[in-house]
């Protein structure tokens, strides 16, 4: 089937051309042109000068919907992606944080089967464990009995019963966290630093062997700290400074207020920031409303509150229920933000870090996983390998 979608503003990685539009066919594109298409076409959707963006690529979201990936059903997996999908997430790597270790390999079970059979939604592209080879000084929304050592038997066993681990979030300066990252770097998997009490040299030590991503910049990470009567860098400050490290935002506005935003986007460069949702299972559940962060019996209680997630005696957040495009939204609303370095690092950026080259830009041959939002940037429409999957356009 050949479609064409037309009278748009097409956001490439470089730029926003206006009036343009794309020619898809076979799921990919084909063809950039401006201004009226004049060959003959399947569909013809005319977007009315919305922006034609990249579909948004999210390497941190745990659930949504009233679902979480941790639940271990593939209902969750499906209706939790779903969820998503209609805020412009085109790809996902689904999160499990730290749970009972038979909750944790059905939730890993529950995936690989959803994977197979969901339809209409969006690219599952692995698995992300961000528990729990965490540190127990800093589980945050983790449940502290569920952290577990880092064996390194086990995680082979691990990775070795499912391929499509693609991230796994730790802390290196546990004891075998170093070879880990060497471990995961060998097969190809993206090492991510956090919930971690690392400083500066367990961090400079962990970017040898393999990590390149500190997760959820600021949310369980060290600072700047006296330790045995010397000042040290903690692993915000190290973010800052080493030019090879990429870090991840919870971009709601919330977790990061916007003049941090606005500090992170001054030091750092584009290409080294990725957004993300962090998202729970709150997502499009109303105020109030009570939830578990994690598996459904043994997560966090927490509640729905003032745009996200807090645990139930107000003190922390237990979670995010942001989407994709609120991430978009409030780069470019509250830390002023150019769209097309937004729409970036919440596309081409997270894309890079799994390797998923298909995905997360406009271009010939790429993948035809887009969204279209107008200038309020809320999300209207979805597009996933050339279908479209959600549809609110007038």
């Amino acid at each position: 089937m050949k479609t064409v979608i037309k009278g748009g503003r097409v956001i490439t990685a470089y730029r926003i051309l206006l009036d343009y539009g794309l020619v898809i066919e076979d799921g990919k594109i084909q063809e950039i042109f401006s201004g009226d298409y004049n060959g003959t076409a399947d569909e013809v959707i005319d977007v009315k000068g919305r922006y034609i963006s990249p579909g948004f690529v999210d390497l941190h979201v745990h659930g949504g919907g009233g679902h979480d990936f941790a639940d271990g059903t593939v209902e969750a997996v499906i209706e939790a992606a779903k969820t998503h999908m209609r805020h412009g997430t085109t790809s996902m790597t689904p999160s499990i944080n730290s749970n009972p270790w038979d909750q944790t390999l059905a939730a890993i079970d529950a995936y690989m089967e959803a994977k197979k059979v969901i339809q209409d939604g969006p690219n599952l592209l692995g698995l992300h464990l961000e528990g729990p080879y965490v540190s127990s000084v800093r589980p945050g929304g983790q449940r502290l009995q569920y952290v577990r050592p880092i064996h390194l038997d086990e995680i082979r066993e691990l990775l070795d019963r499912c391929s499509d681990i693609v991230r796994i979030n730790a802390a290196p300066e546990e004891p075998n966290g170093i070879e880990l990252g060497r471990m995961l770097r060998d097969r190809g998997i993206l090492a991510s630093i956090g919930h971690a009490d690392a400083m500066y040299d367990n961090i400079l030590e962990a970017c040898e062997n393999g990590y390149s991503l500190i997760t959820h910049f600021y949310s369980g990470c060290t600072m700047l700290e006296r330790r045995t009567h010397r000042r040290q860098l903690g692993m915000v400050e190290t973010g800052y400074m080493l030019d090879e490290l990429n870090v991840e935002l919870i971009c709601d506005g919330i977790h990061l207020p916007p003049e941090v935003l606005r500090l992170i986007f001054k030091q750092k460069p584009w290409h080294l920031i990725t957004l993300t949702t962090d998202a729970m299972r709150g997502v499009e559940l109303p105020e109030g409303t009570f939830v578990r962060v994690g598996n459904k019996y043994t997560g966090k209680e927490c509640v729905v509150r003032g745009g996200v997630s807090m645990v139930l005696d107000g003190t922390a957040y237990g979670g995010s229920v942001c989407t994709t495009d609120r991430c978009v939204r409030t780069a470019v609303q509250q830390a002023n933000v150019p769209l097309v370095d937004a729409v970036r690092m919440m596309s081409l950026n997270p894309a890079r870090l799994i390797g998923a080259t298909s995905k997360g830009s406009i271009a010939i041959g790429k993948d035809a996983d887009l969204c279209f939002f107008g200038d309020d940037i809320h999300v209207v429409a979805t597009m996933v390998g050339g279908r479209m999957l959600h549809n609110q356009m007038d």
